[in-house]
């Protein structure tokens, strides 16, 4: 069960550290760079942040080294910032959640395409059906 308190850690610790990249720090390999989230471990050693990253898989990997090797720094800002005993530990990990949304939604696209191309095949069957029955159904002004 997560408390209040950790809650309000984490979201001082996001806060901060989004900051802390954006405008102070000078790695030149971190770029494109989005903190997600943050997750405290319940006894407030430990700080996993989730970040985002623009670009292909290496630019990602030299982000991500990047933000370890700049953990300490952002640690102090951390410290300066949140009044408790332990300064939590910053891990970096990096959070693929929309390039899993964009492979989803380019996945249900292609379905929807798919599903789409035989239910135009379908319609005009339906609709020469519809034709003949029309045709059919008509009074015949022959007979009478």
């Amino acid at each position: 069960m997560t408390s209040r308190r950790l809650l309000k850690a984490a979201e001082a610790i996001r806060e901060v550290v989004a900051s802390a990249i954006l405008t102070e720090l000078r790695d030149p390999r971190v770029k494109d760079v989005t903190v997600i989230g943050v997750e405290v471990s319940p006894d407030m050693r430990e700080a996993k942040v989730s970040v985002s990253v623009m670009g292909d898989e290496a630019q990602k990997q030299r982000s991500l080294t990047g933000l370890q090797h700049s953990a300490g720094f952002l640690q102090s800002k951390v410290a300066n910032r949140i009044d408790t005993r332990f300064t939590p530990k910053l891990q970096f990990e990096l959070n693929r959640g929309m390039e899993n949304a964009m492979v989803v939604g380019e996945l249900l696209n292609k379905i929807r395409r798919e599903r789409d191309e035989p239910d135009a095949e379908d319609s005009e069957e339906f609709d020469d059906d519809v034709a003949i029955d029309d045709e059919s159904d008509s009074p015949n002004t022959d007979a009478n």
